[in-house]
């Protein structure tokens, strides 16, 4: 099976009028070089997943899959456990296709027919989600600065949350202003793995104690039951938007690949003899930090829910209400470590939301001036123009977010917002994904006709419950 389709037209053929003008953010010259040949020479061009599971292991595992397991107990297990795995192709393949053409993920949704005024109509419906997506990036800074103050408290000093998330605001600020995403990369590292960890420890010591899991917990877990999931619909739907890689994920991966330069490795000459060869050789590459990804999300997430079907289910709690959840929630650590591990947990939750606020605002002040050059607000050969935007924007960022908490009832419905958007959007990028490979795409380096299927099948899957969050979420108020 090849990954060409001879009946297909070139990328030449299709799109000549843009074919034409390589973006300088992504493609730079004269670092085209020959992939890693081995596994462990590809270990070294890793990074990317780094940074995007700091978001993804953060306020959809943290705080919507305890609470769901809190809630629903083991019984939606199943689900969560599709969150995580149904939308990493469409990560890898959407990525596939910007490292491959040079374009970035905002030029290649503007390439979709249909167009409103300057754009394509996917990049309208992200402006007009910018506002609950930005509410979401609000939530997790809220929940941060309540976890912060839940281990302030922990020491007998009483500091506001609000406060709290004021301080991480301005911390962030500075990390953020500076733009490097080499700096980020090495602060996300030993985040993700402390939390990871952690967590993954509290989940196996609690096999020893009243809360363990038994082989009925599970089977009965990986069981579908859809009237359950009908019964927490708004809470499962928001689990599913936020846990495992999310739309906003999907999309910060393709910029976090660029600026690691896995576009300019391959290169922009697609005449030249060794192009195509390059292009596969890096394909590996990307496909490794995928699944890299994949794996820490998963050891990671399916641990929270674990944790709070077994621990929070049996209890009889389900986290609530702002200062309540942090404190409900450090149950998962003190019901199976003992009182001491309120300590871990404090500053395990802390690290958490801190990266996802780190890895989800500087992966959103790197789309902020695509938006402007996609609007033809800004010239794309203005790089530096488009890099001193990325760093006054990610500098103004948080404190942006900081007053939407400010003013919010809670930062756990902020967090839900974001979640349901996120989920919204997730089959608008899976149809693109299909659109631009099949259309756009240099059909040597197209993915096999299985990952074409696979894609197709997730595509409808995603549409489902876009449909779903309109139908439980948007519209309940109206059919009530």
């Amino acid at each position: 099976m090849t990954d060409s389709d001879p009946r297909l037209p070139t990328i030449k053929e299709l799109t000549p009028q843009d074919a034409v003008t390589p973006d300088p953010y992504t493609i730079r010259d004269g670092e085209a070089h020959p992939p890693p040949t081995n596994f462990r020479g590809r270990l070294r061009y890793l990074g990317p997943s780094l940074i995007v599971t700091g978001a993804v292991i953060g306020s959809g595992e943290l705080v919507l899959t305890t609470s769901l397991g809190a809630a629903a107990g083991w019984s939606l297990l199943w689900w969560l456990v599709l969150s995580c795995w149904c939308k990493s192709l469409v990560q890898a393949e959407i990525a596939r296709y910007t490292i491959v053409s040079g374009d970035t993920y905002l030029r290649a949704l503007n390439r979709l027919p249909g167009r409103i005024g300057r754009v394509s109509w996917p990049i309208c419906l992200s402006l007009l989600a910018y506002i609950p997506i930005t509410m979401g990036l609000g939530g997790i800074l809220g929940g941060a600065g309540q976890s912060l103050s839940f281990f302030a408290s922990l020491a007998d000093i009483t500091i506001d949350g609000k406060v709290c998330a004021g301080i991480i605001a301005v911390v962030s600020s500075i990390i953020l202003g500076t733009g490097s995403y080499l700096w980020l990369e090495r602060v996300m590292l030993p985040l993700v793995l402390i939390f990871t960890l952690t967590t993954l420890i509290c989940s196996i010591a609690m096999q020893f104690t009243e809360f363990h899991t038994s082989l009925d917990d599970v089977v009965g877990g990986m069981s579908p039951d859809f009237p359950l999931f009908v019964s927490y619909a708004a809470l499962a739907l928001a689990a599913y938007g936020y846990t495992g890689t999310t739309s906003g994920d999907i999309t910060a991966y393709t910029y976090w690949c660029i600026e690691k330069g896995y576009p300019s490795y391959v290169g922009s000459d697609r005449s030249a003899p060794e192009w195509e060869s390059h292009a596969r050789g890096w394909m590996k590459v990307l496909h490794t930090d995928v699944w890299l990804a994949l794996i820490i999300v998963t050891c990671a997430t399916i641990p929270y829910y674990v944790l709070g079907a077994g621990v929070l289910n049996q209890m009889g709690v389900v986290p609530q209400g702002n200062s309540e959840t942090i404190s409900t929630l450090s149950n998962i650590f003190t019901q199976t470590l003992g009182p001491w591990a309120v300590w871990i947990f404090s500053i395990g939750a802390f690290l958490i939301l801190f990266s996802t606020v780190l890895s989800g605002m500087g992966a959103n002040g790197r789309v902020f001036p695509d938006y402007l050059v996609e609007l033809q607000l800004i010239d794309r050969s203005n790089l530096a123009l488009r890099k001193a935007i990325i760093r006054w924007y990610l500098a103004a960022l948080p404190i942006i977010t900081f007053l939407i908490f400010l003013f919010s009832p809670s930062f756990v419905i902020l967090i839900m917002i974001g979640a349901l958007t996120s989920a919204i959007f997730l089959p608008i990028q899976a149809g693109a994904t299909i659109w631009l490979q099949s259309r756009q795409m240099d059909p040597r380096i197209r993915p096999r006709a299985l990952t074409r299927a696979v894609l197709w099948a997730i595509f409808l899957f995603e549409l489902a419950m876009a449909g779903l969050v309109i139908w439980f979420v948007v519209l309940a108020p109206l059919r009530n």
